[in-house]
């Protein structure tokens, strides 16, 4: 018989499992977004209050009806569904507690990913770019800020929460120009600066009297605390609003952090970097996952064609034709 209730588990595997394992934070605030889901799903079709729910309760049928759920109530992409259902396979480290569970947590793990359909990645032309980097008024303590952030995401193609967490001692402006990055796994990468980057981020913490060499954040908000991911966000977006009066294709575009960081990729391909060496700078584990980029570089497929393209009776290329629970809930929200 299982001594460890339903309750006890669920918070064993936020507060011990997924730390050892180490999962970002972020990635365990997912799980958890995905265990409240599921937890609130189940109590409904059991009908019984969260805090009575039982691990036999969150059975192979009922997973299987809460990620339809998922797609067809809520309007959920297979993607998220995805996430959901990685996140559900991780608890089953309930097998580990109670070994009466483990044949319970196999069926569950044999519930299989949806393929989802493959998406353009998308990025900004060198136009755009610019266009954006230009928007913020550089007279101003948040014009300077906003600057010094877009071009050190373009720089580096950090994520967001990489940016969050530079910190002033991070930072080494005097050649050789670098700056240490922590991303995912707390796994540390060191990414060269260009000049232009390691004098705007000089400037910015001089004027925000930052020293060099301390631990305080280097990015932070109106009020001077750290600014968030969401801050961020916020930013670039409103930038990116402003960029489109002068560059109208912005406005096709959703402009976020992450499409910057998609932005350096594709322009450090087009540079004529090795897809390796992108890897290393974007802190990729796997380069199958650089290799979408490679896919996107459409000005690289343009220029292959084009030296192949047979030549005309006039000596000239043809043009090519690709021009035509109440309590369990609770603790869960405080993570």
């Amino acid at each position: 018989m299982t001594t460890k209730t339903l309750s006890a588990l669920v918070q064993s595997f936020f507060t011990i499992a997924l730390p050892q394992r180490g999962v970002s934070p972020l990635t365990i605030l997912s799980y958890r977004d995905a265990m409240k889901l599921l937890l609130r799903f189940v109590a409904e079709r059991k009908r019984r209050p969260v805090v009575r729910l039982a691990v036999a309760d969150l059975g192979l049928a009922v997973v299987r009806e809460f990620l339809e759920h998922l797609e067809k109530k809520r309007g959920n992409e297979i993607a998220t569904r995805n996430n959901r259902l990685a996140a559900i396979r991780s608890f089953a480290f309930v097998a580990a507690e109670e070994p009466a569970f483990a044949d319970h947590c196999r069926r569950i793990c044999t519930i299989p990913l949806k393929r989802a359909p493959a998406r353009a990645i998308p990025y900004l032309e060198q136009d755009e770019m610019q266009a954006l980097l230009a928007t913020p008024d550089r007279v101003t303590a948040s014009g300077r800020r906003d600057h010094a952030m877009l071009l050190f995401l373009y720089n580096t193609g950090a994520r967001v929460q990489e940016l969050v967490d530079v910190r002033a001692a991070d930072l080494h402006l005097a050649r050789p120009r670098q700056v240490l990055l922590r991303g995912k796994g707390k796994k540390e990468r060191i990414c060269p600066l260009w000049a232009s980057t390691a004098s705007v981020l000089r400037h910015l913490l001089d004027k925000a009297g930052i020293p060099p060499v301390s631990d305080e954040k280097v990015f932070r908000n109106a009020q001077g605390e750290p600014i968030t991911r969401f801050g961020v966000d916020h930013l670039v977006k409103k930038h990116a609003v402003a960029a489109a009066v002068r560059v109208p294709s912005l406005n096709r575009k959703r402009v976020s952090p992450h499409v910057i960081r998609h932005t350096a990729a594709v322009h450090l391909l087009n540079s004529g970097v090795d897809v390796n060496v992108i890897r290393s700078w974007l802190g990729h584990v796997d380069l199958r996952t650089t290799n979408i980029y490679a896919e996107i570089d459409l000005t690289t497929k343009r220029k292959a064609i084009e030296a192949c393209a047979p030549a005309g009776a006039n000596g000239r290329r043809s043009r090519p034709p690709w021009k035509r629970n109440p309590d369990l809930l609770a603790w869960l929200e405080q993570l």
